[in-house]
């Protein structure tokens, strides 16, 4: 390329790394992580570099440093490419957008739309307004949390509607969601939730049955128009099973579904939206519709899925932000297998005989991708590192087993 450029990705997880992996597999470049630990999943890497900053999740301090990073190495690069991993990077970024534009390209939308999209409960109206599925829903709050009268039966799903403020409230017994069988479980959660800081709304809604392989993941690029890119669909065949690591997939078989694709391209661009977006969706096996939860205002951590499956997430960006490039847009429809935990794994605990059938095809065709496992990142230390953090869940899926259905897309 004429012009060099610089992907600067805030967070220093697999998520990141996966980013990183995007921009070295199209471009060969090495790309800058910046956060607040060193996390093994960046470590040692010849394709990232990791910049610690303490505190850097705090307003002030944020600001402080991106600027001076910006300035440093906008002397560098003629572009640098901002990119978040995290809900709270994102805030960040769109915060601040004014003052960031001075050095970096920056593919997110303005803070109205951001903070109506992050909010569930102002999802859900979103959702109700372009006639999008999701599952019955019940608003509680600090003045009607003595007084639940729920229009659904238990089970029922319950989970903060602001995430973001939810990651910061500690309290005995926290997860990342619940699934709740009875009224009084249900007071019980909802006041433990109510002692820490988080103070805000509670979603609590129709639990649909249905095991790891009903849910379903969908990574989009729309460009600095709103222009929908890029949509890759993948279904989950097996997620963590941790308390508070449920919905972070373990497994997903990338595919095509061109129903979906159209329904949400249509979302998107009806309301502008502008960079990655990702989706969360169920299959209710009872009334035989797909019901989405959320989004996502970035990629999320699974998402090198996507790169893996033939559509790399990096290229979107540099042709956007950087080429100016209007390309028509690119749909999924490969089956590729992607992976965050051995292959062994796959095999003992992934219920569905199909998904475990199609998985097992896929990799014996070697048809399979791991996003830290890297053969143009084979550093010694790294590799061990790395095996320790797959490996590790031989002994968590042990000391975890999950009851069939126990995520509900939260």
């Amino acid at each position: 390329m004429k012009k060099t450029f610089l992907p600067v990705i805030l967070g220093t997880d697999s998520n990141a790394y996966g980013l990183a992996r995007s921009f070295h597999d199209k471009y060969g470049v090495k790309s800058l992580a910046i956060g607040t630990f060193a996390l093994k999943e960046t470590k040692n890497s010849k394709i990232v570099d990791v910049k610690i900053i303490p505190n850097f999740k705090e307003d002030k301090i944020f600001l402080k440093n991106m600027l001076e990073v910006g300035k440093q190495y906008k002397e560098k690069y003629d572009h640098l490419i901002l990119l978040s991993c995290a809900e709270w990077y994102t805030n960040l970024i769109v915060n601040h957008k004014k003052e960031l534009e001075k050095y970096f390209k920056l593919p997110f939308m303005d803070k109205d739309l951001k903070d109506q999209l992050e909010d569930k409960e102002k999802f859900y109206q979103i959702c109700e307004k372009y006639n999008l599925d999701y599952p019955k829903t019940y608003i509680v709050t600090k003045k009607n949390k003595n007084n639940i009268n729920l229009p659904f039966n238990f089970p029922v799903a319950l989970k903060p509607s602001n995430s973001t403020l939810y990651s910061k409230a500690n309290f005995k017994g926290k997860e990342k969601c619940y699934k709740i069988k009875n009224q009084e479980e249900l007071e019980k959660v909802i006041n433990n939730i109510y002692s820490s800081s988080y103070k805000e709304n509670i979603i609590v809604q129709d639990f649909i049955p249905g095991d790891d392989d009903t849910m379903y993941v969908l990574n989009c690029y729309s460009n600095k128009q709103g222009k929908v890119k890029m949509m890759c669909l993948g279904r989950c065949i097996l997620e963590e099973h941790t308390p508070y690591g449920i919905g972070n997939y373990k497994a997903i078989i990338s595919m095509g579904n061109a129903e979906i694709y159209e329904t949400i391209k249509v979302f998107l661009e009806k309301i502008k939206y502008v960079g990655f977006s990702n989706f969360d969706f169920k299959y209710d096996y009872r009334d035989k519709k797909l019901k989405l939860f959320e989004i996502n205002i970035r990629q999320g951590r699974s998402s090198y899925f996507t790169t893996a499956a033939g559509l790399n997430m990096a290229k979107y960006l540099v042709d956007d932000l950087i080429l100016n490039k209007d390309n028509v847009t690119q749909y999924c429809y490969n089956s590729h297998l992607w992976l965050h935990t051995p292959k062994r794994i796959i095999k003992k605990y992934v219920n569905n005989k199909e998904c475990l059938k199609e998985a097992l095809k896929l990799i014996k065709k070697k048809k399979y991708s791991y996003t830290l496992k890297n053969p143009k990142d084979r550093k010694l230390l790294r590799m061990f590192w790395i095996n320790r953090i797959y490996h590790k869940d031989f002994k968590t899926f042990k000391l975890y087993p999950k009851e069939t259905g126990d995520n509900n897309g939260l």
